[in-house]
This record gives structure tokens, C-alpha cells and sequence, in this order.
């Protein structure tokens, strides 16, 4: 009896050994989501783009699915990167441009830091198992005198790696307390190698454990600066140097996800955060009206590919479908089977079915806002005068109007017949215009607004 008890218990305790040590590994997909910093709408190839060829940006196309109709949450970085992280337009949470020192902010009528309140994509996927990587830029908080943003762990990330315009910049990155240095360890040049690098050490660590990671690179915000050894280090010969480097680390990423087995279980997204700037006359973005800076086509709306294997059809383009950063949240959380929280306050809708290959209209307006006074907020100059939009934008189906928040400057466009905003239809569909107009305004009015100081 005796040893038919210590049989049973052998029996168990190599049951639950094995149970431990051979899991079946995750069902749920790994993502990385590739934000580059100020990339134009074509300055990738398979988006149009002439300056020089992006093979390895364009296998993930190839692999995947192209959108020409995703667009940021603003044409900036700060407010674009709490739109995604948050799910929410970002005057919700206080954000309406870059975020600076704490004047400028205060001119700028917004926070120092994004709300560790918040929601936040990387809570909603660690809550559900996920291991979770921040690598690259944040600009949410940190930096210059705003010395008491909260830590990156607060927005629910494990692991970070993050530059100068964050709470905790990477000393290799920050030998001085500004965005870049010829003295810093990590080369500019080299910087989105070593954050590939650190995605990659990231997930090989956590292997059978489903990964969301940030991989936000800037290197392809001005300056351009190429490796010591090039040629033609200025102006645009800088920024195709920087650009083809650039696509070879994208290249090193998906070389590493093959190497690790993990390429057909890992949903990989490539987009930028705003418009170009300085734009090439426009050829960054394909002849598309504005740049960063702007509520114009140019400045908001962005290259988008998303690749899993298996799962989203190759090679494929989805030219009609309105797609928001806002979006991501509901969209990611629905393909990795994640039940977000009843009580989440997102304005974005699920569209993955879309991302999954099923064209659809989008049943519900996008807004913008940039530019709520000329204190703190930088406009297009010089011959990109033209570029300078209103203040508020809304899109809807096919119609996007444009005014500022005064009721000025009403500006209405058909994006699918005009998708350079060149004829303004506002007195031929009083309609349209009167419709839109009521709906922007009413969106305006429940935006929070901090006041200047003394006002």
C-alpha cells in the first residue's frame, strides 16, 4: 500500500514537472508596434517613395497588409503618442502639442505629463499575461525642468530603454541632458540598432510568454545625422543615408523574430507618429496638402502595414478603409483575445476585422485639434505657408471639414475625389458643412482646457 502511495505521488510530481517546464506555448500573439518618429506618408517605397528603396520595410507589406487611409491622433508627437497609448484623443487627457518645458506647456494650455491614470494599451495587455517592452521614444513626460513624470512601470511596461525626452533616459543614449550628443555611447546612428536589439534580447527572453512591445525608434526626426565615415552629411543626401540605415535595422528585426521561431505568431505594425518635416516640396508625403504641424492630409495621414502570418492576408492593400490610432487599442485587444475593461472610456472603435482583411467604412467621425493660440504652437513656414490649416478638422465618410474653433476659416473637402485638398466645397453643401460644423464644435466643447497662467 505503501508503495502503491509513493508510485501515485512520483506519478503527480512528474505530472506537474512537466506541466511547469513543457507548457504548451502562448496561443496569443507577440506585437511590436513600430512607431518611427516624423516619417512622411511616402517616404517608404511601397508607399511611393523615391528617395531610396526600403526593402525590408516593404517585406512587411509584402507579408502582409497595406492601408492607405490610417491617420495619427494629431499631426505632433506628444498628443500622437498618447492617442495611442491611451486609446483616447489626447485633449482628453490634456495633451495638444509637444510637450517642452513647463512654460511652454502651460502657454500651450496642456499637462507636463500624460496622467498615469490613464488608460493604457501596455496595462490592458500586461493585465492579460502579456510581458511588456517600451523601446525608444516616450515624450509623454520627462525632460528639461519637468523633473516629477512618473516612472514608465506606471503606465504598466516591465522593461524600457527610452532617450533624453522620457522620465528615465538610457545613460548610453544621454551623455548629456540633451536629446543627442556626439559623446552619447549609442551613436545616433545606431540608436534604432540598439533598440532592435533590445526587442530582440526582450522577446528571446520571454519565450512561450506573449510579448507587446513599443518600438518606437527617432531616428528620423531631424537632424539627420549618418554614420561619421558618409558622405553628403546634410539636407536631404542626410536624410536618405539615415533612411537606408534606417530600413536595414527594420530588416535586422524581422531577421531576428525568424530566427527566434516566432515570426508567424507576432503581429508587427509599421507607421509614424505625424507628417514630414521639412517635406521635399511635398514628395514626402505624395503630394498630399500640409506637413507636421497640420491638419491637412500631410500631416496627419500615415503609412500603415500590419503582417501576420497566417492570419492577415500577403501582399494585400486596403485602399477605402478609415483606420485612427485610436483604433489600435480595441482592434489589437480584439486579435489577441482580450477582453478590455467594461468601464474603459476609449473614443476608438474595433476594426479588426479590417486589419484582418475586410474592407469596411468607419460608422464613426474622427477629430483633430492642433494650434489653440500662436504662443506655443509652431505652424509650417516660409513656402509651406499654404500648409497652415485650421485649428479643429473632423472626418466623416468621405467629407472632412476643416475651421478653426471661432467658426472661422470653414474649409470642406472630399477626401476620396480631392485627396489633395485643393477645392473647398463649403458654399456648394451648406448641408454637409452646417452637419459637420455642429458635431466639431460639440466634440471642441468637451475637450478639457487648462488655462494660461494668470487668465
Amino acid at each position: 500500500m505503501l508503495k502503491l502511495a509513493v508510485s501515485i505521488a512520483l506519478l503527480a510530481l512528474t505530472i506537474t514537472t512537466w506541466g511547469q517546464t513543457h507548457a504548451p506555448k502562448s496561443t496569443q500573439p507577440n506585437i511590436i508596434y513600430i512607431l518611427t518618429d516624423d516619417m512622411g506618408y511616402s517616404d517608404i517605397s511601397c508607399f511611393g517613395g523615391q528617395f531610396v528603396p526600403t526593402p525590408n520595410i516593404d517585406r512587411i507589406a509584402k507579408n502582409g497588409r497595406k492601408f492607405t487611409h490610417y491617420y495619427s491622433a494629431a499631426p505632433i508627437c506628444s498628443p500622437s503618442r498618447a492617442g495611442l497609448l491611451t486609446g483616447m484623443y489626447p485633449g482628453r487627457w490634456n495633451f495638444s502639442t509637444y510637450l517642452d518645458n513647463k512654460k511652454h506647456n502651460r502657454d500651450a494650455q496642456q499637462a507636463d505629463f500624460l496622467d498615469p491614470g490613464a488608460p493604457s494599451i501596455a496595462h490592458f495587455f500586461k493585465k492579460a499575461g502579456y510581458a511588456t517592452g517600451h523601446f525608444g521614444k516616450w515624450h509623454l513626460g520627462g525632460g528639461r525642468d519637468v523633473k516629477n513624470a512618473p516612472g514608465f512601470e506606471q503606465y504598466g511596461f516591465d522593461e524600457h530603454a527610452s532617450t533624453y525626452e522620457s522620465p528615465d533616459p538610457d545613460p548610453l543614449l544621454t551623455a548629456t541632458n540633451w536629446i543627442w550628443s556626439d559623446k552619447d555611447s549609442i551613436k545616433r546612428w545606431d540608436r534604432t540598432k540598439y533598440f532592435v536589439d533590445k526587442t530582440l534580447d526582450f522577446l528571446s527572453r520571454h519565450k512561450g510568454q506573449p510579448c507587446f512591445i513599443n518600438l518606437w525608434p527617432d531616428e528620423m526626426h531631424t537632424p539627420w545625422v549618418p554614420r561619421k565615415d558618409s558622405m553628403n552629411r546634410e539636407g536631404q543626401a542626410a536624410f536618405k543615408l539615415v533612411l537606408k540605415e534606417y530600413d536595414v535595422q527594420i530588416g535586422r528585426l524581422l531577421d531576428g523574430l525568424k530566427k527566434l521561431g516566432i515570426e508567424k505568431n507576432t503581429i508587427v505594425i509599421f507607421t509614424s507618429d505625424n507628417g514630414p518635416l521639412p517635406t521635399f516640396q511635398g514628395s514626402r508625403a505624395l503630394g498630399l496638402r500640409g506637413s507636421k504641424l497640420s491638419l491637412y492630409e500631410g500631416g496627419i495621414r500615415m503609412p500603415f502595414i500590419i503582417s501576420w502570418p497566417g492570419q492577415i492576408p500577403a501582399g494585400t492593400i486596403d485602399s477605402s478603409s478609415a483606420v485612427s490610432a485610436i483604433d489600435i487599442i480595441p482592434s489589437l485587444a480584439k486579435l489577441s483575445k482580450i477582453a478590455l475593461p467594461k468601464d474603459y472610456p476609449g473614443d476608438g472603435i474595433d476594426r479588426s476585422t479590417v486589419l484582418l482583411g475586410k474592407p469596411a467604412a468607419r460608422n464613426k467621425e474622427i477629430f483633430w485639434e492642433y494650434g489653440r493660440n500662436d504662443i506655443a504652437f509652431a505652424y509650417p513656414k516660409g513656402n509651406n505657408i499654404n500648409n497652415r490649416s485650421p485649428n479643429l478638422a473632423v472626418l466623416s465618410g468621405e467629407w472632412k471639414l476643416l475651421m478653426n474653433s471661432n467658426s472661422t476659416d470653414i474649409q470642406l473637402y472630399n477626401i476620396k475625389k480631392d485627396k489633395a485638398e485643393t477645392n473647398n466645397l463649403k458654399d456648394s453643401e451648406p448641408a454637409i458643412v452646417a452637419q459637420l460644423k455642429d458635431k466639431l464644435l460639440q466634440w471642441w466643447s468637451s475637450l478639457p482646457k487648462l488655462t494660461q497662467p494668470g487668465s
